[in-house]
């Protein structure tokens, strides 16, 4: 196995604080927001074997069967099909869905048969992958995560007591649920900017007036977002707050935001988004209102699921990855880590040992697939790895 060298990506959405803080390293003033662990093009690991480090992407491309495993390599082709990341939010992140496979394919082709630059920044679809992700929170964590039922909705919007806003209060008691959530969302982004700028302002005022952590959380978004109409449609969403160890699931079509707090996160091996607002960057509306299921969700906040091997699985729906947690108490027994697919081990806590190599907070190594690894020591480690 072979412990990890990782990027950290400088969005400006990211903490100076919160990735340092569990690295133990002196925070640089500017902004930490992502550490990518995995072969995503964009940012591959890097290990070294010997001969200087090599991307962990062209590791996997000399010897798929071998790093990845025959069942992982047959069923996702010759690529690590997760990415695995630290996520640091010190502001909010932008609004936004992801497609689910036949949409992502489908918008991934008429993109290319357009000629529509891969790097273009009205570009939709970046591959022909599907996105479903899951943040597990190491810090109390804050989001927004699927659309509320149209009531309650109505009622967070009629409290704040502002004119422009009574006409979606109206839209929302007049329709049946997924038809009010479309229309509503549909009005908010297509609105006269100006006005909607306006709408903004006087809404996050009442945010502030009103209090509590749901206002709260909208007011602070006018702040870093003033104007913008994903504010309003913020306010169409479940806001979650999660503690150190749950987590959230965010399958297609889902919009989400996070607003705050340390996480690990893992997704499939995608870079397709599409955004609502609370963004500078480009909204297609009518890709977005395409893809976006307007159906009322509960959140559904997760919490892992314990094994007699001290293994704590989050349960998901997606075979792209798989992501579960050790709390290793002193004196615990070793645990056996060896498998059939490929895995990362990521420490967030003590410095327990895998496979003889002893890891501190935010180290990690690759586990190629069938190479025996042994979990033991003190601390907390996630492991990612497939379903084949």
């Amino acid at each position: 196995m072979d412990r990890l060298i990782n990027t950290i990506r400088p969005y400006a959405w990211g903490s100076p604080t919160l990735i340092p803080e569990l690295l133990g390293t002196e925070p640089t003033g500017e902004p930490q927001a992502e550490m990518w662990l995995g072969a995503h093009p964009g940012a591959p690991s890097r290990l070294d074997r010997g001969n200087g480090a090599t991307s962990l992407s062209d590791v996997i491309a000399a010897d798929p069967a071998g790093e990845l495993g025959r069942a992982a390599l047959a069923r996702f082709g010759p690529r690590l099909p997760f990415l695995l990341k630290l996520l640091a939010a010190g502001a909010p992140l932008s609004l936004q869905v992801h497609p689910d496979l036949a949409q992502a394919k489908e918008g991934y082709e008429a993109e290319e048969r357009a000629g529509v630059p891969i790097d273009a920044p009205h570009r939709n679809y970046k591959d022909a992958n599907h996105k479903p992700e899951l943040v597990c929170a190491l810090t109390p964590f804050e989001g927004l995560c699927g659309f509320r039922t149209p009531q309650d909705a109505a009622r967070t919007l009629a409290a704040l007591e502002v004119d422009s806003l009574k006409p979606y209060v109206d839209l929302l008691g007049a329709h049946p649920a997924q038809a009010a959530l479309r229309e509503v969302l549909t009005a908010v982004l297509t609105a006269d900017r100006a006005e909607t700028a306006a709408t903004v302002t006087e809404a996050a005022a009442a945010c502030e007036r009103l209090g509590g952590a749901q206002y709260e959380a909208y007011a602070s978004l006018a702040h870093h977002y003033p104007g913008d109409p994903g504010v309003v449609a913020a306010m169409l969403l479940n806001h979650v707050q999660l503690q150190p160890g749950e987590a959230l699931f965010l399958g297609a079509g889902v919009p989400h935001a996070y607003l705050g707090g340390l996480g690990v996160e893992i997704m499939a091996n995608s870079d397709n988004v599409l955004r609502c607002g609370l963004t500078p960057k480009h909204v297609d509306v009518p890709e977005l209102l395409r893809v976006v299921r307007f159906e009322p969700t509960d959140p559904g906040v997760l919490r892992p699921e314990a094994s007699d091997a001290g293994e704590e699985l989050y349960a998901t729906p997606t075979d792209e990855f798989r992501l579960s947690r050790f709390v290793r108490a002193e004196g615990a027994a070793p645990t056996e880590l060896t498998a059939a697919t490929p895995q990362i081990v990521l420490c967030t806590a003590g410095e327990p040992t895998v496979g003889g190599l002893t890891l501190t907070p935010g180290e990690a190594v690759f586990v190629p697939a069938e190479e025996t690894s042994e979990l033991s020591g003190t601390g907390t480690v996630f492991r990612a790895t497939v379903v084949a």
